[in-house]
């Protein structure tokens, strides 16, 4: 439901039309005043010197016997040069679009009003005032934000996990807690801990750039399944695409690429891992896949002129054909100063 005045607020006109009794008298009514008239011209005069207005059209011009002729009523433009009556005219435009927007206070439902005092009272956000409960929903959301007590806890007994740096964690990690600190740790409670902390932007973060899962002596155990990868990267795009108005992906496209290519899986063995099937999902894997393919034939074509170019190292060949060094060592996978003796087992790999 808006929250705009759905009552508008009408302005008093500066000259009110007078009312049918007072403009238009009736013919049995206006022959006495006539005939008072004739008989005491001052009689007008004695009426407004009293507080009375004359009955009748008291602009309309007197007749040659000194009687008010009976005229028609006039409006509320009568007497006003053109320039005026174009003003009121605008006035009227103004106030009918302040109507139709809600009232006054550009439809803010008059929170742009002074208060009694002459205080402005304090503005609403925007989105707010037309969705109280949005606002609400929002508090709450970052009400449920809150760390919880026991990852404070987890950070001071494990700072190389939970600290600065998140680390991703061996799966198993809730029952080794448990074992190593039941007494400060309680298990229900360190449920809820570990699943705020697993959902996190700077945990997913890790998972997405492929960290491999560490013990609770900072050991790494395993590598990420390409499920666990694939998802984190997904998640992170949908926060970070809600926060702006730019298009991000085919950053999301280029990132799930470069995961393709560190599992070393075909097509449908990664459709199989990740367990997607919707549409949306399957053609976004689709493009991945097309952007990892466009990277192998890519990095094939160049080993093959770096082979060919006979240049001794990386950096001899990305001056002769001009490239960017970094751009050239990431796709031949060269390191500094690594000659042309290495790209045969770099090709065969590709």
């Amino acid at each position: 439901m808006s929250d705009h005045n759905d009552t508008p607020f009408h302005d008093t006109p500066a000259h009110a039309a007078p009312s049918s009794a007072d403009a238009t008298p009736t013919a049995a009514a206006s022959a006495p005043a006539a005939a008072s008239s004739a008989s005491t011209p001052d009689s007008g005069a004695a009426s407004a010197s009293a507080g009375h207005a004359p009955a009748g059209n008291t602009d309309a011009a007197p007749t040659a016997d000194g009687t008010a002729a009976a005229g028609p009523a006039p409006t509320p433009e009568a007497g006003l040069t053109r320039g005026e009556r174009s003003e009121r005219g605008e006035e009227r435009g103004e106030r009918g679009q302040r109507r139709r927007r809600g009232g006054r206070g550009q439809g803010n439902g008059g929170a742009g009003r002074p208060a009694a005092d002459g205080t402005q009272p304090e503005r609403q956000p925007q989105a707010q005032r037309q969705n109280p409960a949005k606002g609400q929903n929002a508090a709450q959301r970052n009400a449920g934000r809150k760390v919880h007590p026991l990852l404070e806890t987890l950070a001071g007994l494990y700072p190389h996990l939970f600290g600065a740096r998140f680390l991703p964690l061996k799966r198993g990690i809730y029952e080794d807690l448990l074992a190593r600190h039941a007494e400060v740790l309680p298990g229900d409670e360190l449920k809820v801990a570990l699943g705020q902390h697993a959902r996190s932007t700077r945990y997913l973060d890790a998972i997405a750039n492929r960290v491999p899962r560490h013990d609770l002596d900072g050991q790494p155990v395993e590598e990420l399944a390409p499920d666990h990868v694939h998802h984190a990267i997904v998640e992170l795009f949908k926060r970070r695409q809600g926060r702006t108005q730019e298009d991000l992906r085919p950053q999301l496209v280029a990132r799930l690429a470069d995961a393709i290519g560190a599992s070393g899986l075909e097509r449908m063995d990664y459709v199989q891992q990740v367990r997607v099937a919707q549409p949306d999902a399957l053609a976004l894997i689709d493009e991945a896949f097309t952007e990892h393919g466009r990277r192998l034939a890519r990095r094939e074509a160049l080993q093959r002129a770096f082979e060919a170019s006979g240049q001794p190292t990386v950096e001899a060949f990305a001056a002769m054909y001009g490239m960017d060094l970094g751009e050239a060592r990431r796709v031949l996978g060269k390191q500094p100063g690594k000659g042309a003796a290495a790209a045969a087992p770099a090709a065969s790999e590709a």
